[in-house]
């Protein structure tokens, strides 16, 4: 079987091509930007796949199955969608459970999603990307053949992505790890959430491949148990003690701070202020997902191997998000842990004269 990766070298992409490269009727073909050596059954192809030449002499080959980790804009995909699914036997689609709308019951596959049921016209004009998804599967739904399948992971996590909220990695465990104060707030804490370990996700992938019961159909692939981010929390609070003999510090305020900036507001408002449980009933007729990782369990290996591989590691921080961060808890961050001049000037500015910060950026802007 032939089957080829679109953009697989991520947190999900890299354990699927572990998993896939084990069976040996699979040759499987994977699109990095970077180079990677091939081995055994697994052949890296360096090249853009958003580049449409690029993508066409990738398609000169036939495949069995695409497996599709781009993100696209929704004009970019309402272009290629017929393209890939005439170039395989089974196209699958990774969209997201950030598709669904907010609900007080356990998601199913058939629960609404915002892109239907959203009354709010500003957002409704983005293409932001709980939106996009919900229309490339439209697109893919009427664009013929029936030959795709849906997957729609929600937050998953592995040994180099633990995100705390709406926080990644290096907003939350960079910040602790260097001694300063991670900043959280209540309106995400109180909510539920579900977290899946990104080989458990990959499983379920692995399982639907090549299964004609799974074309035309989409499935979430989700952890079995729904938490509190507070119990998220605490669970990082302890693992980090633990490895380090410290318990980072926290400053819990009412109110996320990225409801303020458009470029991020909605991820909090259309998600992370909604409760997500899932029913799982649907892919587990492919796997088991009461055999995945729990929470507890899952980040408590992923944290924990982090903290020890990446110790020494020179962390890279975002300037303006650690300014945000230090002017709500009063710290003030080490230049030294920031690169670059133009990094260590924009972060002084908009910690201590943010209301500059239009002005600063008309003038670095030349220089990215």
């Amino acid at each position: 079987m032939k089957i080829l990766l679109l953009g697989g070298t991520g947190a999900m992409g890299s354990h699927l091509s572990a998993i896939l490269s084990s069976q040996k009727d699979k040759s499987i073909a994977i699109t990095s930007r970077k180079s990677h050596p091939s081995s055994n059954n697994i052949r890296y192809i360096a090249g853009n796949a958003h580049d449409n030449a690029f993508l066409d002499e990738l398609l000169t080959e036939k495949y069995d199955v695409i497996v599709d980790f781009m993100v696209y804009n929704t004009d970019e995909f309402r272009k290629r969608a017929t393209k890939l699914l005439k170039s395989c036997t089974q196209y699958v689609f990774i969209s997201s459970s950030r598709v669904y709308a907010d609900t007080e019951m356990v998601i199913t596959e058939d629960s609404p999603r915002l892109l239907d049921t959203c009354t709010d016209e500003e957002y409704l004009t983005t293409d932001e990307y709980a939106l996009t998804k919900a229309r490339q599967e439209n697109i893919l739904k009427t664009a013929g053949g029936g030959n795709w399948t849906i997957i729609r992971p929600y937050i998953t996590f592995a040994e180099n992505r633990l995100q705390l909220g709406a926080l990644e990695l290096s907003e939350w465990l960079y910040r602790a790890l260097l001694g300063h104060t991670i900043v959280f707030s209540e309106d995400i804490a109180e909510r539920y959430t579900t977290l899946t370990y990104g080989f458990d996700v990959a499983r379920g992938i692995a399982a639907i491949i090549g299964n004609e019961d799974a074309y035309g159909r989409a499935f979430h692939i989700t952890g079995p148990t729904a938490v509190k981010w507070r119990k998220i929390l605490d669970l990082y609070l302890d693992i980090i003690e633990e490895e380090t003999g410290k318990r980072p510090k926290v400053k819990m305020i009412e109110r996320h701070p990225y409801i303020k900036y458009k470029s991020r507001k909605y991820q909090v408002i259309y998600d992370r202020w909604f409760n997500r449980r899932f029913d799982n009933s649907a892919i587990d007729k492919f796997t088991e997902t009461s055999s995945f990782l729990s929470t507890e369990e899952g980040i408590r290996k992923s944290l924990t191997s982090f903290i020890r591989n990446n110790r020494s590691l020179d962390f890279t921080l975002i300037p303006s998000h650690e300014a945000l961060y230090d002017r709500i808890t009063g710290e003030r961050m080490n230049l030294r842990n920031l690169r670059g001049i133009k990094s260590k000037a924009l972060y002084l500015q908009q910690r201590f004269l943010p209301e500059m910060t239009p002005f600063l950026k008309t003038l670095v802007k030349p220089f990215h």
